[in-house]
């Protein structure tokens, strides 16, 4: 909403002559003095109507203006939009034949490359496989070889134990048998 600015020119009558007073006050006073009350009247009255019509048709060249400008930037606005809708369209269709063409680039790599991940697994497992059979091979004839050492060192330790035993058991039973003969010869011959 649009206020109505007061007018520019207004006189005024002060009762005070000695008070600091604008310019325009001073002014008013004056013409009230020497042209007289009714004349200032009409001359402020016209004034005011010229600067009223005045302000009426600034306002109106303002509107009209703007109104203009208003038109040719909505105008500029739909032609830059046509303008960058259709360089966004292009750009869009651009990106996506570069996204197709890169996925189909990549696609045919990420196949390759499966296939020879594919390739290397299996020949890790087959090697794998080779490995831990040979291994076990190798496991196999150590425990076989431990368990022939172990026998042999089981049946000499047997051996030894038994050669020790008839050494201390054969003076042992040795002196038992001595000492019952003895003690049967004492018996009898009492």
């Amino acid at each position: 909403m649009i206020r109505p600015e007061p007018p520019i020119f207004m006189f005024v009558t002060v009762p005070n002559p000695r008070a600091r007073m604008p310019v325009t006050i001073k002014l008013s006073r004056k013409f009230y003095e020497k042209l007289g009350e009714d004349l200032a009247n009409e001359l402020v009255d016209w004034f005011n109507k010229v600067d009223a019509t005045y302000r009426g048709d600034l306002r109106e060249v303002n509107e009209l203006n703007f109104a203009r400008f208003d038109a040719k930037l909505e105008q500029r606005l739909v032609e830059l939009d046509a303008k960058w809708g259709s360089k966004w369209s292009a750009l869009d269709a651009k990106l996506e034949q570069r996204l197709v063409e890169l996925d189909a680039k990549w696609g045919s790599k990420w196949s390759a490359l499966d296939a020879k991940l594919e390739q290397r697994v299996a020949q890790l497992h087959a090697d794998l496989q080779t490995g831990l059979a040979t291994l076990k091979g190798e496991l196999l004839a150590e425990i076989g070889k431990l368990r022939g050492e172990t026998t042999a060192a089981i049946a000499r330790a047997q051996s030894t134990t038994v050669k020790w035993m008839f050494r201390f058991w054969a003076p042992t039973a040795a002196g038992i048998v001595a000492t019952a003969v003895g003690v049967a010869a004492l018996l009898l011959h009492r």
